[in-house]
């Protein structure tokens, strides 16, 4: 019964493909199979593997020096404290990274954020611990009314499976409804972060001691991570790890 179910659920997967053939989800045109990039979008896409911030997950120039298997951080966050331990990123915030990033946020694109959250998940590997939580960075309630979703908790949804962890996308809550961070500047974007987060009460005995992966879908200045993560520390949390979809680059 169970072959017989297989083949049936493979022979009508191949009937929608003849009739809905898979699409590139960066620009529509037509590829083998869902979730795939067409071979423009694909060149057009940064995809940070290789040597990177330990810390935020920029990319780095790589020299192929044996250090290299050591931890660095970008110039950046030697500069300014982190509040996290470690950091990833899957894509660089630009060209066709940054088209998924916005299809997912801002064009109702919830189809993507399986395979978005598959890359997000790689990414994420070396950061994982046994007994982590995964954490979305929340939207405020009158920006989810109007959006009706957030994006960070798909994602994050998609990471706790693929590595077997507990999602909890209401751990953390905005206590305050901060405005965009657009056409701020670094000192700006950090100040009007400050103390917007909280933690439910019912969440906190369950947090204490708990290594946390803390998951947004871009990460620019790194502001509304600190202010995440401060929260979190502030709480007794274990050690915090962040992950996100993108990663804005000064050279981009």
């Amino acid at each position: 019964m169970a072959a017989y179910l297989k083949a049936l659920r493979d022979l009508m997967k191949g009937a929608l493909q003849l009739v809905f053939p898979p699409q590139c989800m960066g620009c529509g045109d037509s590829v083998i199979s869902d979730g795939a990039l067409c071979p423009v979008c694909w060149r057009d896409t940064q995809f940070i593997t290789g040597t990177a911030c330990d810390r935020c997950g920029v990319p780095l120039p790589s020299t192929g020096a044996p250090e290299e298997n050591l931890a660095l951080s970008c110039d950046d966050c030697l500069s300014y404290a982190r509040p996290w331990q470690q950091g990833r990123a899957a894509l660089g915030y630009h060209g066709t990274g940054k088209r998924l990033v916005m299809m997912l946020k801002h064009g109702d694109r919830l189809d993507m954020a399986p395979n978005l959250g598959d890359w997000l998940a790689e990414a994420a590997a070396p950061l994982v611990a046994e007994g982590m939580l995964v954490v979305p960075v929340p939207l405020h309630l009158r920006r989810l009314a109007k959006r009706k979703y957030n994006q960070a908790a798909l994602l994050a949804e998609r990471v706790a499976r693929q590595h077997q962890l507990r999602h909890v996308p209401t751990l953390l809550a905005r206590s305050r409804h901060a405005p965009p961070q657009d056409r701020r500047n670094f000192s700006e974007r950090f100040a009007n972060q400050a103390g917007t987060f909280t933690v439910p009460a019912r969440h906190r005995a369950l947090l204490r001691g708990r290594p946390i992966l803390l998951i947004d879908d871009v990460m620019a200045s790194g502001a509304t991570l600190s202010a995440a993560a401060e929260c979190l520390r502030a709480h007794e949390s274990g050690p915090v790890s962040v992950a996100v979809l993108a990663r804005a680059l000064k050279d981009a």
